[in-house]
Formats: C-alpha cells, sequence, structure tokens
C-alpha cells in the first residue's frame, strides 16, 4: 500500500508491528534515513540493538547470499519484543532477494525495513510494496518540514514551553537548511535549554543556530548600514576569502537595502512597515532592520539603491577592466558615509 505525505507522519509516529515491511524511499538520503530512524525506534523501542532485535543488512550483501533476508526474517530472537531487518540502500539488483522475503513472511517474522533512494513509478520494488496487502511505500520529498515534524522533533529533545514566535523562527531555519542540520541544532538546542523550563526564547535559537557565509554577509551589510565604514574592509576580505563573488555581495546588498526602504516608505512610518514584511522579521533582526530604517529615512535609501543598481550594471559590464571586489567595496563605503551625512 502507498502512504500519502500526511499518512506517513502519523505511521512513521505509530508504526504497526504486525505489518509485513516498509519501503522507505527519497532522493535525499539524509531525510530518508531520519525517517528510518524514527520508525525503527518507534516499531523497537530503545534497546532493539541490544537485545538483538534489529538486524541489518546493506542490500549489496543480498547478490552474495540472496536467502539471507529470509533466515534473519525467520530467526528466532533471545529477547521478547518486535523485531526487524532493516535492508539499507536498496536497488533494482537487490529486488529479487528482498521480494522473495515479502512473498515467504508470516505472522510473527520480523518485519521488512527497506531504504532506496529515488524510485521510478515501474520500479519493481516500488511496485512490490505498493501492491502488498499488508506492506506499505512511502516516498520522501524535498518539502519544507511541516509544523506537526517540527514540533515531533523538538518534543523528542524535551522542548516543550515553544511560544509563536519561537515557532515560527525554528520554522524558518528549517526551510533554510537541511534536515540533518536541523535535527542537530534542535539537539544543541536541548542541550543550551537543559533543566531550564521557561519559553523558548528567539536569543536562545540565534544562541545555536548554524553560522554561514550569509550570516558573514549579513555583518557586512549591518556594519554598512550602521555607518561603520572602518570595518568595511577586514569583512570583505573574510568574505572573499569564503569564495563570496563580488555580484552575490552586491546582490545581498541591493537586497538588503530594498527591504529598509520598504519599511521607511510605509505609509504608516517604518514601525508599521516593518509589521507587513513578508516573510515577517523577528527578535533582534527585525528591531535592527527597524533602526536602520529610521535612521535612513527613504530619500536616503532611494539614493543608496541608485548607487547599487550603478555597481550591478558596471560589475556585470563587458569592458570592466577594475576588481570586482574593489568596485563593491568602494560602493559599500560610499553607503556607509552617505549613512552619515545629514
Amino acid at each position: 500500500m502507498k502512504l500519502s505525505p500526511r499518512e506517513a507522519d502519523g505511521y512513521f509516529a505509530r508504526p504497526d508491528p504486525d505489518k509485513t515491511g516498509l519501503l522507505i524511499y527519497g532522493g535525499d538520503t539524509m531525510r530518508v534515513a531520519l525517517k528510518r530512524q524514527q520508525v525503527l525506534a518507534a516499531l523497537l523501542g530503545a534497546n532493539a540493538d541490544e537485545e538483538m532485535r534489529l538486524t541489518r543488512m546493506p542490500a549489496n550483501d543480498l547478490r552474495s547470499d540472496p536467502a539471507q533476508l529470509i533466515d534473519a526474517i525467520k530467526a528466532v530472537g533471545f529477547f521478547p519484543g518486535p523485531r526487524a531487518v532493516f535492508v539499507e540502500d536498496a536497488t533494482e539488483t537487490a529486488a529479487k532477494s528482498i521480494l522473495a522475503a515479502l512473498e515467504d513472511w508470516a505472522q510473527g517474522d520480523a518485519q521488512i525495513i527497506v531504504t532506496a533512494g529515488q524510485l521510478k513509478a515501474t520500479s519493481k520494488l516500488r511496485k512490490a510494496f505498493e501492491g502488498h496487502r499488508n506492506a506499505f511505500a512511502v516516498g520522501i520529498y524535498d518539502d519544507p518540514p511541516s509544523r506537526s515534524e517540527i514540533e515531533r522533533i523538538l518534543g523528542e529533545a524535551g522542548i516543550r514551553n515553544v511560544p509563536n514566535d519561537a515557532m515560527s523562527m525554528l520554522t524558518d531555519i528549517a526551510n533554510d537548511i537541511g534536515p540533518g542540520d536541523f535535527t542537530r541544532m534542535i539537539e544543541k538546542l536541548a542541550l543550551y535549554k537543559f533543566q531550564d523550563d521557561n519559553p523558548l526564547t528567539l536569543d536562545d535559537i540565534d544562541a545555536v543556530a548554524p553560522q554561514s557565509t550569509e550570516a558573514a554577509l549579513d555583518d557586512v551589510l549591518n556594519v554598512v548600514a550602521e555607518a561603520r565604514s572602518g570595518e568595511i574592509g577586514p569583512l570583505i576580505r573574510r568574505l572573499q576569502s569564503q569564495g563570496t563573488a563580488a555580484v552575490t555581495l552586491c546582490i545581498g546588498a541591493t537586497r538588503h537595502f530594498r527591504t529598509l526602504y520598504t519599511c521607511a516608505s510605509d505609509p504608516g512610518g517604518p514601525a508599521q512597515g516593518i509589521g507587513r514584511m513578508r516573510p515577517p522579521l523577528y527578535g533582534k533582526r527585525r528591531d535592527r532592520v527597524l533602526r536602520q530604517a529610521q535612521a535612513w529615512g527613504p530619500h536616503k535609501l532611494e539614493t543608496a539603491l541608485t548607487i547599487l543598481t550603478d555597481t550591478d550594471l558596471q560589475l556585470r559590464s563587458a569592458g570592466q577592466t577594475a576588481p570586482a571586489m574593489a568596485l563593491i567595496e568602494r560602493a559599500l563605503i560610499r553607503l556607509a558615509m552617505l549613512a552619515r551625512s545629514r
């Protein structure tokens, strides 16, 4: 049987121990691995490895010994409780052995959990699990995690007092980074909040959120917007060493100053303008953008956007001979000086 993404979320949390098996497939190996970990933990409990109720086998091993999967599901365990055999990285070459095990499975045998990469609709593995009356197939896609999925990850980490603003920030982060990075961030957050029952704050999240080239870019743009021209050069050298291109820096600066202009030019004033931002801004970033928009005002921000547009055209010009990073550095220094003017 085939499970939809919504049905799959519920099944991964509460798998049926009487089912024959489950196929989890998808192009993102990390997402597939996380779902496999979740379903095995829910199916077998925390001590499955120690109690030898979980058998792991690479799918490649089935080439040399096709019968070992049937032997594994029929083996009698020493400890009571549900059992499973996990077949990792299955391909069509392992389909014959897996299909034979599905056919030979009987009540009391270990459940067959199979993971695979992206499978076509014509795949023998997909067809076998989707057409089986007592087994499931689930495709894992690169969709952003749902709120319920994020709540589950937080709950497993012991983080339960999460206000709406913190949940919104976590949702934005989950949409920007990979599932493995997000899970590791939540693990760090759980350690950071250990024995702290106070509500989760935006500062708590900021303390453990992954830092990236984008964070370094934000540092440069904040320095420019706050007229700290002496700090621009070292930060640009840092970005350059990370491989950031001058055009990327110019695009980021244009986006930042367009955000400030949208906020500053709102008919209701910057305070109302920032409340209409989509996607919304939170915490310290929201306060900082509001201060910058109020300090600049719409007229100076129009001038800033003109400078950045001219610089972007220069950087993309076929006849440009000056060093690209020097051009954008000069433009950013001009902006910082403009911020100081009255």
